[in-house]
């Protein structure tokens, strides 16, 4: 049969269209003509069959019980909150802050950063471009956050990597200004010594421990290859520590566990940092501070204060940290969790790092005979 013969069947298909509400939606529509109330509540005169959320939902549509009045109070006395403060802080984990309180309160806010994205870690390399893009959008979540007329500080430890991040956050950190309209002074970048990397002590003198990774390299390979003598000291420790890296362990991990003799202990890099968090506070009180560095020290930083181990930090996940005015005490946060600190009198905190960058590594820790020029303390 061909297409011209074909002949439709008789029985057409039910229609499907239709005009009126679906059955949900009429009897919302019967409920709200009889202003909100289901069947048989008009001849009972109240609303116990209607679930209590519904009812303030349709106490704030109708302006019965607005989410700003009546303002709560306690004993008598205002809270000082709204009313949608108080049911959301009601738990007892979470209460509303006293407005009399004479508690103390925050003068200096430090956020510690790690740095963007590297393009690795055997060279004094920089930031990958998925990394300045990292930093960037940090500046600009924490740009969010500033006041009208607030100053900030940028500082940052003096390798590449953590300049670059330093300079992202800045330019991210202008651009959110920018475009919420507020006016803020933020510095220029500045390198301090109290916030680089973890050092380790070679024949070269005090080296980052990714710095260190060339002279390393080569010594083994003359070691291995000529197989003369024992290994030096360093050596040895700057062996393990990579090796723990390549075999896709954590060698961070290692350094804060592991008492090394060449490597900086974890405890001076962390009176190091706290050095230099009041040294920058001491210089511009008041102001914000932004540092850029590494996630060693942000780790041991976080370990020392929480007292537990919290965990690698990612790239430019950031530490915060918030002087309090009684000049002692701190609150640190990271990774959800908040300790009170005790902040170390910067008269306390040694300076033995200061001017040791040119200092080799002594003769009896190096392995040879050879004397160094400026080995001795």
């Amino acid at each position: 049969m061909t297409t011209s013969e074909y002949v439709p069947s008789a029985a057409a298909l039910p229609r499907t269209e239709r005009n009126d509400a679906p059955a949900y939606l009429q009897r919302y529509l019967d409920r709200e003509s009889r202003g909100g109330k289901p069947h048989g509540v008009e001849d009972r005169g109240t609303e116990t069959d209607t679930p209590l959320y519904l009812r303030r939902f349709r106490d704030r549509r109708t302006g019965a019980n607005p989410l700003e009045a009546p303002v709560p109070a306690w004993e008598g006395n205002d809270l000082g909150v709204t009313q949608a403060r108080a049911r959301m802080t009601k738990t007892k984990e979470i209460v509303p802050p006293d407005a009399a309180s004479s508690g103390p309160s925050t003068v200096t806010q430090v956020h510690i950063i790690r740095h963007g994205e590297t393009q690795g870690y055997s060279t004094e390399s920089g930031l990958t471009p998925l990394g300045s893009w990292q930093a960037h959008r940090r500046g600009f979540d924490i740009s969010k956050g500033i006041r009208e007329g607030e100053r900030i500080r940028i500082v940052c430890a003096e390798t590449n990597r953590a300049r670059q991040t330093a300079e992202q956050i800045r330019k991210g950190l202008l651009d959110g200004l920018t475009m919420w309209g507020r006016d803020a002074k933020v510095s220029e970048v500045d390198g301090m010594e109290e916030f680089r990397n973890f050092q380790v002590w070679t024949p070269e003198g005090l080296r980052d421990v990714t710095g260190a990774f060339r002279l390393y390299q080569k010594e083994m390979e003359k070691y291995e290859r000529v197989a003369h003598g024992d290994r030096p000291l360093w050596l040895v420790e700057v062996d393990r520590f990579w090796r723990t890296q390549q075999g896709g362990g954590d060698p961070i991990t290692y350094w804060t566990q592991i008492p090394m003799l060449c490597f900086e202990p974890p405890s001076a890099t962390v009176r190091r940092f706290w050095a230099g968090i009041l040294k920058v506070q001491a210089e511009t009180p008041g102001e914000r501070i932004i540092v850029a560095t590494h996630s060693g020290p942000i780790r041991v930083f976080a370990m020392a204060a929480h007292g537990y181990d919290p965990g690698e930090p990612y790239n430019t996940e950031e530490v915060i940290v918030k002087l309090l005015d009684n000049d002692r005490g701190a609150f640190l946060a990271y990774r959800n969790r908040v300790s009170e600190v005790q902040v170390p009198p910067l008269a306390d905190l040694p300076d033995w790092w200061e001017g040791l960058s040119g200092r080799a590594l002594p003769t009896s820790l190096r392995g040879d005979d050879a004397t160094v020029e400026g080995s001795r303390a």
